[in-house]
């Protein structure tokens, strides 16, 4: 019987047991995450913490989250991101211009108020008061926050095309100055990544208040483009950056929708259009509730995503899906990062952002074409014996 025993252990060596322990007082959520989160999505979710931490974030490694759904007004600007910013742990930003634009209330030290999904909209409306499921907040915010961002983009300094990923740095100058006559520290992403120079993109810039504004302004003769072209090359800059000097390049993706793409796009931008041989993102992690079935591009997988060259097919074994909201895993991911790991000296990646995109003109000048470029090479197949039976994260 021992024998056997032995033996069918060795079918389960590369699987730790699943007995977890009782859940006692006053456990962090690090060790929470670690000891019981053991099996389905909770099982992933701690998949997702270890890639992260051990994986993503050493070695200097460049890591770009993306920002769909309604997040910042939930309060996860100044609870999750700006601390993970601060900490070094996110290195750029694509988000979508509502997340932006919600970040500007917190800012600005406007209020939003814990409210409930199930009151009369119609009454609410009577009474000038938005809602975002259960988020509450005064008409008054929206005008306020609209005004500032016409009279900031009203500057010298704004009269000019210009990638988004400059234009939220010059707006997060503004909030930040704002922010220190209000005696406020740490509320808005935006501020806090004017001080950091972590680069943030919008796929979407007219999809938005922020870019609702940029336009109106526009027929009182504001020169303000936000130039589309800039933002496709400048984000590629940063990975082809990152993969030509050895380092690794990871997505942490929430959500899912156009900055999901626009994150992952990059890789396509350098292997398929630009012609320079490449293998994909290394690390693929996404906090989503979409699913794969529809065909959409929110619900794709990164086994999907290694057909396209957007992943490295060589760490598909690590690359992780959490079926969770994102209100719920991103300030137990957070928790578990700021336990976990030292914090890291910041990139600022954006003070380097002309010199990563001459690095990239001039890779490309050197080897794309104009014509149909040769066939990618062939990658070494995900499917080998190691990585069939990998169960690192």
């Amino acid at each position: 019987m021992g024998a056997k025993h032995k033996s069918g252990s060795k079918r389960f060596a590369n699987y730790p047991r699943l007995n977890p322990l009782g859940i006692g007082h006053d456990i962090s959520a690090a060790d929470l995450i670690d000891k019981t989160f053991m099996a389905y999505n909770g099982g992933r979710l701690r998949e997702a913490a270890k890639l992260i931490s051990k994986k993503m974030l050493p070695k200097n490694g460049t890591v770009g989250i993306t920002l769909t759904g309604a997040l910042t007004p939930a309060g996860l600007g100044k609870s999750c991101l700006i601390p993970l910013m601060k900490a070094g742990f996110i290195d750029w930003i694509v988000s979508t211009g509502a997340n932006l634009y919600h970040d500007l209330h917190y800012g600005l030290d406007m209020k939003l108020y814990a409210g409930s999904p199930f009151l009369d909209d119609l009454e609410l409306r009577k009474h000038s008061v938005i809602r975002i499921y259960d988020v509450l907040f005064d008409y008054d915010v929206l005008l306020d926050t609209d005004a500032f961002v016409r009279q900031a983009i009203s500057g010298s300094e704004f009269q000019k095309p210009m990638g988004s990923d400059e234009f939220h740095y010059l707006l997060g100058k503004f909030v930040y100055e704002r922010g220190r006559k209000l005696k406020l520290k740490d509320s808005s992403v935006l501020a806090t990544a004017y001080e950091c120079g972590i680069p943030i993109f919008t796929s979407s810039p007219g999809d938005s208040s922020i870019g609702m504004n940029i336009a109106a302004m526009a027929l009182r003769d504001s020169s303000l483009m936000i130039d589309p072209n800039r933002d496709v090359n400048q984000t590629t800059a940063i990975v082809y950056d990152a993969k030509a000097r050895g380092l690794k390049s990871s997505v942490f993706i929430l959500g899912g929708g156009s900055p999901k793409n626009f994150i992952l796009q990059t890789e396509p931008q350098i292997q398929e259009v630009m012609g320079i041989e490449e293998s994909g993102h290394d690390y693929f992690l996404q906090i989503t509730d979409a699913r794969p079935d529809t065909g959409g591009l929110s619900g794709a997988t990164p086994s999907e995503a290694v057909s396209w060259g957007k992943v490295d097919p060589e760490t598909l074994p690590d690359c992780v899906v959490a079926y969770v909201d994102t209100t719920v895993a991103l300030p137990l991911l957070t928790a578990y990062l700021l336990t976990r790991n030292r914090p890291r000296r910041a990139k600022r990646l954006y003070d380097k952002r002309n010199k990563l995109l001459k690095n990239l003109s001039d890779k490309y000048l050197e080897t794309g074409t104009v014509t149909k470029i040769k066939e990618r090479k062939k990658n070494k197949s995900v499917y080998t014996s190691k990585n069939k039976n990998s169960t690192s994260r």
